[in-house]
């Protein structure tokens, strides 16, 4: 009888540990990380073409310099901020990293935009290889956080799930910031372009 009883109880214990979801948030967890870290290898990339697209420009000796600047600055910026794993659990920090390589897409959309008045530059070959490998590095941006939006998806229901968020509450996993469009924006107008007067 002790022996059924034992025998019984390892199952329980087998079928409970099974379905806890533990085994299930350590692979999302490093599915996360992994596409976390192709997402800034991304942005990585993207900063690396940023001195050569402003060095590409600087040639152009009548180029609006508030252009450039606004574009280096953002740079600045941009690669300041320190992403480290625990960014992905603070929802402040990741929104702030967020939100600088906003203003970076939108100071290189501009450069981009305004560069087209420049005949003499668009004829440079150097500056359309930078661009053409600059708008692939933005496509690449774009696969990669898509991949990283599934998997914190993926990880964050598992997070809120019965009865897998009482593993989450146990061994400490909260659900994963995610990207988002900025406060305020509407996604639904079209931007508005100024390319003002000098």
């Amino acid at each position: 009888m002790q022996r059924l009883l034992s025998t019984l109880f390892a199952l329980l214990l087998t079928l409970a540990l099974g379905g806890c979801g533990y085994n299930d948030f350590q692979r999302l967890d490093e599915q996360t990380s992994a596409a976390w870290s192709e997402v800034q290898n991304q942005y990585q990339r993207r900063a690396d073409l940023i001195p050569n697209i402003v060095a590409s420009v600087k040639g152009e000796a009548s180029f609006e310099q508030d252009t450039l600047t606004r574009v280096i600055e953002a740079r600045a910026k941009a690669t300041a901020i320190q992403v480290t794993p625990e960014t992905l659990n603070n929802p402040e920090a990741f929104a702030k990293f967020q939100q600088a390589q906003g203003e970076l897409s939108s100071a290189l959309s501009r450069l981009m935009m305004v560069s087209e008045r420049y005949p003499t530059l668009q004829a440079n070959q150097g500056f359309r290889d930078l661009r053409v490998q600059l708008e692939g590095t933005e496509n690449r941006i774009t696969v990669a956080r898509n991949r990283y939006i599934q998997a914190v998806q993926e990880y964050n229901v598992l997070a809120r799930s019965f009865p897998s968020n009482l593993t989450a509450m146990v061994f400490g996993y909260k659900p994963k910031a995610n990207f988002a469009n900025p406060a305020g924006t509407d996604l639904s107008a079209p931007p508005k372009v100024d390319f003002g007067t000098k």
